[in-house]
């Protein structure tokens, strides 16, 4: 069949390409400006941080306020490593606390369940994640927190103090308000994200895909592990660090379950802090200069921190995606 020529009018044969569609062009300065304003606000975020935190830098240096143990603004002596080893303890503790349910429940509403089941399970998860922090933290503090001392944490110290004294440091005498209450609580916070994106991550695995592990006479497990697993895994990847970034950033839950201890060393049943529930309990009260730029650079830090678990994460779900692409 002979190709039917185009013909263009004389006003498109005189007008230079790049203007004949002038709704693109805008569009695409539209978009350039707008990406371009949310890198430029990350950058004044991070210059203005590091600004209000220089006395801070000056006075202790950078280094040695990052791994300072003390904070004790009477005495104008501060250190943020106690705020970075309760973060890092409380959000890779929640991660590890629900990976593992967070990935069954998107496999089964996925694969597994009926519709009727799936639909009742994905509204709850979702619900969950719109509850706000500080429900959240309400409800531990004066359920979840009072349930967990009494019927856990001081049965197994007291059998640790008659059958094992060599683990009272590292369980520490129970608290309401602790480590353990903490990471449970930011645990079950994170939760609906790691669901969210690992299902649908596997419910965009390609149908034929699954067909072609069922037609080769693998078993239900076989298929899951072997055809619908690995295509999944990058998004799954980026649930869980989507879902560890909002661990570290998370602050009213936290600051109201954690006990708020700003010293080293921590225990499993006693108060620690982490790096936003420092600012949020002590901001107000930072009337003193050091004090107030000591909590701008705990925020830098932090900052620092998430950024770089975000390029991290960035860097891993794309080399995930490319594996996946190879032949």
């Amino acid at each position: 069949m002979a190709d039917i020529p185009v013909t263009l009018s004389r006003a498109q044969q005189i007008t230079p390409a790049r203007y004949r569609a002038p709704g693109d062009l805008v569009f695409k300065i539209i978009i350039l400006v707008l990406s371009s304003v949310v890198i430029a606000l990350a950058f004044a975020m991070a210059i203005i941080l590091w600004y209000e935190a220089r006395p801070t830098f000056q006075a202790f240096g950078f280094l040695s306020f990052l791994t300072e143990t003390t904070w004790d603004p009477v005495a104008a002596v501060h250190g943020t490593w106690p705020f970075i080893m309760g973060t890092l303890i409380t959000s890779f503790g929640a991660l590890l606390l629900s990976l593992l349910p967070a990935l069954g429940v998107a496999i089964f509403v996925s694969e597994y369940a009926p519709k009727w089941v799936a639909n009742i399970i994905n509204y709850t998860v979702d619900l969950l994640a719109a509850i706000p922090s500080v429900v959240v933290g309400l409800w531990g503090v004066f359920i979840f927190a009072p349930f967990m001392r009494d019927t856990f944490y001081m049965p197994i110290y007291l059998w640790a103090v008659e059958n094992a004294p060599w683990l009272e440091p590292i369980l520490g005498a129970p608290s309401s308000y602790n480590l353990a209450t903490a990471t449970i609580i930011l645990a079950l916070m994170i939760v609906p994200y790691t669901v969210a994106l690992s299902r649908d991550a596997i419910r965009l695995v390609p149908r034929e895909q699954k067909e072609a592990a069922w037609a080769l006479g693998a078993t239900r497990w076989e298929v899951m592990r072997v055809a619908v697993l690995p295509y999944a895994r990058s998004g799954i990847v980026a649930g869980v660090l989507l879902s560890l970034a909002r661990a570290l950033g998370e602050t009213m839950a936290v600051a109201m379950l954690i006990g708020n201890r700003n010293r080293m060393p921590f225990s499993l049943f006693g108060p620690a802090a982490t790096m936003p529930s420092v600012i949020i309990n002590e901001f107000r009260e930072a009337v003193e200069t050091l004090h107030y730029t000591s909590l701008m650079a705990v925020g830098f830090y932090l900052f620092i921190l998430t950024i770089g678990i975000n390029l991290i994460a960035s860097y891993v779900q794309r080399k995930l995606t490319q594996q996946r692409k190879s032949p």
